[in-house]
Formats: structure tokens, C-alpha cells, sequence
């Protein structure tokens, strides 16, 4: 789920592009809108071009993907998972990445575009947006990418230990990431899969006063020594809703060139870590399977 930047019954089936207009012309792209398991899913056409979408379900901005330009991010969250995907090995380098929540598959295509071979599971629940993904903005079928519709720790469960090079969670239910994927026996599965040396990163969402936030840091920090926050720094301070992104690890983290690159995105963010870190989470309690809570309902301005 994407929150807006600081500046994420219709009958089934949108109009798709027919394939010519008036006097020969192709006709514009139209808005696909369609029901899935989670609700209703529009992707929007780009203004500016022909094979741009963005993804929405239930009115809340999911993803966005170019299909001409895979590589290219344009959602504040995506581009800082974006980053975290060119820093988690050598540039180029393959790796093995299992993705929690697919949305239009935007970083799985990212990862296949920016580290060709590279071996990649996504695992989403929601079946029907994944036939819908499919169909309307296809993969590259020479792109290593196996898509499984399952629940996101069911999912975890059936890979091996120490398969991942790379964990990204990004899972929204109603635009609310779903209670038992914030406890600390899931951090310990996906400690599993990490190879040593292995990064997870997650995109939270929260608002004031950030319980939730510093609840997902503390539950982090009880299993990875290793740990580093992006976010906006309004939503750090407390003053609106946003996403932030969470990275954790076994090994130091490349915080001082992720740092440099978060503070040159177009919507410039700051990076915490260490004992500045520490003092942010202020105390918080690690969240087990017995105390989760989904994260909180966004405002209804954050999409607006």
C-alpha cells in the first residue's frame, strides 16, 4: 500500500484498448476494473504513456509498474525497496528473492530487469488479482519469476531454510498489513529462510503516534542485530500517516550508501539506525503472535 506522497458493483471486466480509433489511430488505454478476493481492483493508465499502470484495490494506490521501463519506480515505498534490491549483493549479481504480497508485481519485475537470472517466489493470496496482474500487464516469460497464491506465512513455511538472499514484505489487507505477519514467530520464519548475511525488508504503514511502527522495530530487533528505518520525516516526527521501510539483518547493513540514495529520491527521506534508532522505538514491546494487532486504518485523506 502506498500513501500519498508528502508532496498507495462494477461489472467485471474495464474496457481494454481497442485496437484502432477514428481514422487509424490506436485508441488511449482504458482503466481495467475488475472485483478480486480483496476487493475491487482498477489499474489506471499512465497519462504520459502507453504501458504504465497503477494498481489499486478498494481505492487505495497499491503499485504502479512500467512495462516498457520495469526498472523504473515511481512510488515513494518502491523506490526505497528498489534500493534495498541493488544493495543487497554485488550489481548485476543474481539472487534468490521471495517476495510477501505480489500487488502488480512491480519489484519482482524490478529485480528481473535490474539482476537478470535471478531466481524470484511471490507469494499473494489474492488468486484473482494475480489471474487479473497476468492477463493485463503480462511478465516476461524469460523472467524467473513463480507467482503462488497462498497466505503469506503459509507461504514462508514451504520454502527451506536459508533460501533467500533477500525477504521483501509487502502485504496490505484493506489497506492494513494483516495481524500475524507482525509478530515475532513470523520474523522468526522469515529469519529461516534468510541465508546468513540475507536482508529483510518491509514496507509499514502507520501515523501518529507511530505504536505500530515502534512495535515492528522492537519485534525486529528481538531477532536481527542489525536494523535501519527510511521514512519521510514528517511521518517520522509523528505529523501524518506514511510508509516507511524496515530493513534488518544479520551483518551490517550498507546504511551509508542506502542513506545517500534515500536523500536523493525526488521525495528525499531520512535514514535512523543505531542508537538513534533505538531511542525512536522509545521502549516498545516486541509483538508475538498472542499481542498482534493489524496495522491501523489509514486516514481517508491519505489517498485523496
Amino acid at each position: 500500500m502506498a500513501a500519498r506522497s508528502g508532496t498507495k458493483n462494477t461489472a467485471k471486466g474495464g474496457a481494454k484498448a481497442a485496437p484502432g480509433g477514428r481514422r487509424g489511430r490506436p485508441s488511449a488505454p482504458q482503466a481495467v476494473v475488475e472485483p478480486v478476493d480483496g476487493g475491487l481492483a482498477e489499474l489506471i493508465p499512465d497519462r504520459d504513456g502507453p504501458h504504465g499502470w497503477t494498481l489499486l484495490l478498494d481505492g487505495a494506490p497499491q503499485s504502479h509498474v512500467d512495462l516498457d521501463a520495469p526498472e523504473r519506480l515511481t512510488f515513494e515505498y518502491q523506490r526505497r525497496l528498489g534500493h534495498v534490491i541493488d544493495l543487497a549483493g554485488e550489481p548485476g549479481r543474481p539472487l534468490q528473492v521471495l517476495h510477501l504480497g505480489g500487488g502488480a508485481l512491480t519489484l519482482a519485475r524490478y529485480t528481473a530487469a535490474t539482476r537478470p537470472r535471478s531466481t524470484q517466489q511471490v507469494v499473494e493470496i489474492d488468486a484473482a488479482l494475480v489471474a487479473l496482474v497476468r492477463r493485463e500487464l503480462p511478465l516476461d516469460p524469460q523472467a524467473r519469476i513463480r507467482v503462488r497464491s497462498l497466505d503469506a506465512r503459509e507461504g514462508l513455511a514451504k520454502l527451506p531454510d536459508g533460501w533467500a538472499d533477500l525477504v521483501v514484505a509487502d502485504v496490505f489487507s484493506g489497506a492494513r498489513t494483516p495481524a500475524h505477519l507482525t509478530s515475532t514467530e513470523f520474523l522468526g520464519e522469515v529469519r529461516r529462510v534468510l541465508r546468513p548475511g540475507g536482508i529483510y525488508a518491509a514496507n509499514l504503514a502507520d501515523g501518529p503516534p507511530l505504536a505500530h511502527l515502534r512495535g515492528q522495530i522492537a519485534t525486529a530487533a528481538g531477532l536481527f542485530p542489525e536494523l535501519a528505518l527510511a521514512a519521510d520525516p514528517t511521518v517520522l516526527r509523528g505529523k501524518r500517516f506514511g510508509n516507511a521501510v524496515l530493513l534488518a539483518s544479520d551483518v551490517p547493513l550498507p546504511v551509508a550508501e542506502f542513506t545517500r540514495r534515500i536523500a536523493g529520491d525526488p521525495h528525499p527521506g531520512r535514514v535512523e539506525h543505531g542508537r538513534a534508532l533505538a531511542d525512536f522505538t522509545g521502549g516498545a514491546a516486541p509483538v508475538t503472535d498472542a499481542t498482534a494487532k493489524p496495522s491501523p486504518v489509514p486516514p481517508p485523506a491519505v489517498f485523496r
